[in-house]
């Protein structure tokens, strides 16, 4: 088995698991559903196309850097004109994730090759949710976890350069066996295993998923000088020259 690993990051983005109606949310992190989505879109599969091989592919994501909720009021009406419901639409903004697939080498290389030169459009959960570049991080010869605990961390220069040297990032995959005698996990099902995206019917089935923190070193971190006794930064005072 081998594992394609993902940086999922864009102005916008939205995974919602459990959205209906007017009232579309998002989770804080993304989905299989979605991920798997953005995957087939890059091979170049149509709504209607068979999923069977993609269904055992194993999924986690690493939640580099959160971002903000987002909630977006919208309007439409009909061809008649009679106006429909407000629609209430949650996004991340200024959000990455690390997203990592694992599964057979042959499947593997191909998604790979797939989302370098992607067959259609690819985007974040929602249509109106492009990704930014680089989205492919290449592949790695181990599991979703390993991988995870040791990718560097994604998240912007910017705020790396806020936070300590080493950080504790969430860690969201599917579940094992074993996993509950870890101390610090929790574990909790969600409906985004997709199982047909057709339109007509889209259906999707219920995995089990565990949530834990991994410590990821930081060599952005800011490391401020030590300020001399007897003067400013570096030693600098700059009313010297006033004096005397």
């Amino acid at each position: 088995m081998t594992t394609l690993v993902l940086r999922l990051a864009g102005p916008m983005q939205a995974w919602g698991a459990a959205s209906r109606f007017t009232y579309r949310a998002t989770l804080d992190h993304p989905t299989k559903s979605g991920v798997v989505g953005l995957l087939a879109a890059a091979m170049g599969r149509r709504r209607t196309d068979p999923l069977e091989d993609l269904l055992d592919l194993s999924f986690g994501v690493r939640l580099d850097q959160p971002g903000s909720l987002c909630r977006d009021f919208q309007t439409s009406h009909r061809a008649n004109g009679v106006a429909l419901p407000l629609s209430h639409r949650f996004y991340l903004a200024d959000a990455v994730f690390v997203a990592a697939v694992e599964g057979p080498s042959p499947l593997i290389e191909t998604m790979h090759d797939a989302v370098r030169r992607p067959q259609f459009p690819l985007y974040l959960g929602r249509r109106a949710c492009p990704p930014t570049f680089p989205l492919d991080l290449g592949i790695r010869d181990s599991g979703v976890r390993p991988t995870l605990e040791r990718e560097p961390w994604a998240a912007s220069r910017h705020h790396r350069r806020n936070n300590p040297a080493e950080v504790g990032l969430d860690v969201v995959a599917d579940a094992r066996p074993d996993d509950m005698t870890l101390a610090g996990m929790s574990e909790f099902s969600l409906r985004d295993s997709p199982l047909s995206f057709d339109p007509v019917r889209r259906d999707y089935a219920t995995r089990s998923v565990v949530r834990y923190r991994v410590t990821i070193d930081n060599p952005d971190a800011r490391r401020e000088a030590a300020l001399p006794t007897g003067g400013g930064l570096n030693g600098h005072d700059p009313m010297d020259a006033l004096e005397g």
